[in-house]
């Protein structure tokens, strides 16, 4: 994995020792001497991990990532701060200014490379959910940039997997104040917990006495309801082997003992932040899938989807056998509707015509609006007499009940006619639908208000 990575450092030496060891990684490595040079860097999206010192003149490091993190455009870029500062009152006041982890000066390789590894994985990730939600702000979707700068990664749901009391009673009293906790000092049980119980943050004791929490960890990563949950390992001192292995496996953070209570809070809060904007990414993204597959006004599904799916029923529906039947509705003088009581009436009963629509298909069936008051509804594994009696529910239905319209005291009385084509040998896509497409003009010929099944 490919990564470019910014070394911040006003040391030249410095700056030398770190591009010399991520090369030999094979990573990209741009440098920059000052904290603006740095910013600058970072506004142009030219990396993807800032190894940021923290002692600069001008500019220190805290102040280089607290504007890096409150940056629409630079928030999400993972920061790693290299000091010789070692206390965790100055981690913690590196991780209030927005730090994603931290190395300790002398550097070691093996922690560098595994740390660097970790954070470009989950940026890869994180690039990839944010390239789309930033280009579905096209199709009127707001991008979740300024939600996340103001997260305070407060209130989260907690597990703990802890064999130990002596160890998971002081964390879970450290955390109390600002989030809820439950405890699984069960290990066996501890990945179906986790899956249960839609948890903001798994914390992990590395020390578990009879079970491998490494082997939980990979356990939490490999399965889809907690892929995406971040994991913080707590280790004995002495557990740098195992830290490093973790960090490959999926780890997202550590802390070894003793707990600094500071630390603690300040490193759950950033991983709480994290998992809360990669959410809102993917609720983005699906928001604009959504949008981008179904018909504003009725919720339907839209004439692309429907083209490109109708594609695979008749495939699957041709492979197998299996009957095959389409229906294309329309309203019946809807124009006149329009004329009559104004567009917004037309668009309420255009809704109130999807609603009857989900009423009377089932959840395998295919509906969607292809345009103006035409409708297609596909039914799968259905043959033409069964088409022909649902429709013809359907079509009393709407004819039995005048619709309610937001503008009007009084109900709009509204018929529909329908044309159905069942799948036949040879067809593909157009030509069921043009069949189906006939039968409705026939049905429009002949008085309008009624069903005409195909006669081929």
């Amino acid at each position: 994995m490919t990564a470019r990575i910014l070394v911040v450092d006003d040391v030249p030496a410095n700056v030398k020792l770190l591009e010399a060891r991520l090369s030999a990684e094979y990573f990209d490595v741009l440098t920059a001497m000052s904290g603006a040079e740095a910013l600058a860097v970072c506004e142009r999206a030219d990396c993807d991990i800032v190894l940021l010192d923290v002692m600069m003149p001008d500019m220190d490091g805290f102040e280089v990532c607290r504007r890096l993190k409150a940056g629409l455009a630079t928030h999400h870029i993972p920061v790693v701060m290299v000091t010789a500062l070692d206390q965790p009152s100055d981690r913690v006041r590196g991780l209030e200014a927005g730090a994603d982890d931290f190395l300790t000066k002398p550097v070691s390789d093996v922690a560098l490379i595994a740390r660097v590894r970790s954070l470009a994985r989950l940026k890869l990730m994180t690039d990839e959910m944010r390239m789309r939600a930033l280009t579905s702000r096209d199709i009127g979707i707001e991008s979740p940039e300024r939600e996340a700068i103001a997260e305070a990664g407060r209130g989260g749901r907690i597990l703990i997997v802890d064999d130990r009391a002596s160890s998971y009673e002081p964390v879970a009293a450290m955390l109390a104040g600002e989030h809820s906790t439950d405890i699984e000092a069960d290990p066996n049980a501890g990945l179906f917990h986790a899956a249960e119980g839609n948890y903001d943050l798994l914390i992990v004791s590395l020390a578990l006495e009879d079970f491998d929490s490494l082997r939980l960890c990979s356990q939490v990563r490999s399965l889809d309801r907690t892929r995406n949950v971040p994991i913080l390992a707590i280790s004995d001192p002495g557990s740098d082997a195992r830290l490093v292995r973790g960090l490959e496996i999926g780890i997202n953070d550590f802390l070894s003992r003793p707990v600094d209570k500071n630390e603690l809070l300040a490193r759950v809060r950033t991983q709480i932040r994290k998992r809360r904007y990669t959410e809102r990414l993917r609720d983005n993204v699906q928001m604009s899938i959504e949008m981008a597959i179904t018909d504003a006004l009725t919720g339907l599904y839209n004439r692309r989807y429907m083209e490109t799916h109708v594609g695979t029923l008749v495939e699957q529906a041709a492979a197998r056998g299996k009957p095959l039947t389409v229906l294309v509705l329309d309203i019946d003088y809807f124009k006149s509707i329009n004329d009559t009581h104004g567009h917004d009436a037309g668009d309420d009963v255009l809704r109130e015509f999807a609603l009857r629509i989900r009423r009377s298909i089932r959840g395998i069936d295919l509906a969607c609006r292809y345009g103006g008051e035409e409708f297609v509804v596909v039914m799968p594994e259905t043959d033409l007499a069964v088409a022909t009696m649902v429709a013809e529910r359907l079509r009393r239905r709407v004819a039995g009940e005048p619709f309610a319209i937001q503008q009007g005291s009084r109900g709009i009385e509204v018929t529909i006619s329908i044309g159905i084509a069942a799948l036949a040998p040879g067809d593909n896509p157009a030509s069921v639908l043009k069949r189906a497409d006939q039968a409705l003009y026939r049905a429009k010929r002949d008085g309008r208000n009624r069903v005409v099944p195909d006669a081929a």
